[in-house]
């Protein structure tokens, strides 16, 4: 490919070379991705992928020096060290071609990381050596018991070089990874899903993960036809995930000042300060932190574009652990150094992962524990095709599927049809009955784009199935 000879750190250098504009920011994201592949029991696909991608930020100081600044953000791939300064060129023109910026603020002042020399790390095939031999024999087992085996299992390894003209020369290198799996009975008349986050596979526990499908396959052979309504609801952290994760893309400080979130305040302002968990004698604490044991990601910001809670001007801002929610008090809200400034309050920049601890410490009962300590109650396994509904109010909707499981003194009784549902996260926290261990988890519907996420299982008393659903 064109760009084998070009190393990140000399397209950064160039590209800052050629800039004629006022400030430069360069971002190259250098990526490699493997991946299995199965359905009906049988490995279908393997490949490895790798690409590179190149993004010039050009500033143009206006009147008022930075204050006053224009950006022009131009990405593209398959750039190599020939044709980097027609991407420089084209960011220019679009900084000039682009009116003052609302964020516009001085570029972070220069520092380095240790292993800015280093090479884009790598993955490949071999990251599911002791992955596959495991998923064989699950599958092999999903075959002997008359059971349908479908899924996907990924690993990426993105290094993003991040230079500046003042200065910056920060690297850091991602691994992401994850396995989900779908069960079917051999009819296809009964459906289990399950998804596992993962940065290297060797904590991948496939078998467990199969027999676990299997169980629920089982526990689906009795149907249950159950009216809409609020019910005693078992969360499991994968659905928690799915809802916190709405949460945090709609926690921006500007978004509240104006009035466009569910943290607003009535008449003006945010809410910062104020329990959002009302009186629940259970108070959550949901917060990120980019050095988090198995939750780890670039200690710096990282924006390729503008809006209400990130900036292109604050690349390379050091990120620190966050506290969005306190106890149950809503203590950050993200923020540019711009939103933050104007408001007085700590800048606090977009980290890339999502932590919720319901007891002290993040301990709790298992999800099967607390499923044993139901008396009647239902048990959520996944939830899908998320939309928002009210902004101000965050209420969300959406969708059962692969098992909503009846519970019944303690025992899984039956599945039940599916529901659509209607929820706000953050009213969610302020009913919480029961919370369990945090750990970590993969979001059924946001997994894909947002990875890092730990949660402990919750019990909602009234979680609100607001109409049966006829999809299956």
């Amino acid at each position: 490919m064109s760009t084998q000879h070009s190393t990140p750190q000399q397209l950064v250098d160039k590209a800052l070379e050629l800039s004629r504009a006022d400030g430069a920011v360069v971002l190259v994201d250098a990526g490699t991705d493997a991946n299995l592949r199965w359905a009906n029991n049988t490995l279908t696909t393997n490949g490895v992928s790798a690409g590179q991608s190149v993004t010039v930020i050009s500033v143009k100081n206006g009147a008022a020096g930075a204050a006053s600044a224009s950006a022009g953000v131009v990405g593209r791939s398959g750039v190599d060290l020939s044709t980097i300064e027609d991407l420089v060129r084209a960011s220019e023109k679009a900084a000039e071609e682009s009116g003052p910026a609302e964020d516009a603020f001085e570029l972070v002042a220069g520092r380095s990381s240790a292993d800015w020399d280093e090479p884009p790390a790598q993955t490949d095939i071999s990251v599911f050596s002791s992955f596959a031999p495991a998923l064989g024999e699950t599958l092999a087992a999903a075959r002997a018991e008359g059971n349908l085996l479908f899924g996907y299992a990924e690993h990426s390894m993105g290094t993003q070089y991040l230079g500046s003209s003042a200065g910056l020369r920060l690297r850091h290198a991602q691994p992401t990874g994850s396995v989900q799996l779908n069960a079917k009975s051999g009819d296809r008349s009964r459906s289990a899903w399950s998804g596992v986050p993962t940065a290297d596979f060797s904590d991948v526990d496939v078998v467990a993960a199969g027999q676990d499908l299997a169980r629920r396959l089982e526990w689906a052979k009795r149907k249950i036809d159950l009216p809409a309504g609020r019910y005693e609801t078992i969360l499991p952290p994968s659905s928690v995930a799915d809802l916190m994760i709405y949460a945090y893309w709609n926690a921006a400080l500007r978004d509240a000042l104006d009035g466009r979130s569910v943290f607003s305040k009535s008449g003006g302002g945010s809410k910062l300060g104020e329990n959002v968990a009302g009186s629940s004698a259970i108070k959550a604490t949901l917060r990120s932190d980019p050095y988090a044991p198995g939750l780890e990601c670039a200690p710096y910001a990282t924006a390729y574009s503008s809006n209400a809670y990130e900036s292109v001007f604050d690349n390379g801002l050091a990120l620190a652990p966050t506290e969005w929610i306190k106890d149950g008090e809503l203590s950050t809200l993200l923020s540019t150094r711009q939103t933050a400034g104007a408001a007085k309050v700590p800048v606090a920049p977009w980290v890339d992962n999502l932590i919720l601890d319901a007891t002290p410490g993040g301990t709790g009962p298992s999800l099967a524990e607390m499923t044993a300590a139901t008396g009647d109650g239902l048990l959520v396994t996944s939830l899908w095709y998320i939309r928002e509904v009210d902004p101000q109010t965050l209420l969300l909707t959406g969708l059962t599927r692969d098992g909503v499981y009846k519970v019944e003194g303690g025992e899984v009784v039956g599945v039940v049809n599916n529901f659509r549902f209607n929820e706000s996260p953050v009213s969610m926290l302020s009913r919480i009955a029961e919370a369990g261990q945090t750990e970590r988890t993969f979001s059924r519907e946001w997994g894909d784009y947002f990875n890092r996420t730990a949660m402990p299982a919750l019990r909602i008393p009234d979680f609100n199935m607001s109409s049966v659903s006829p999809a299956s």
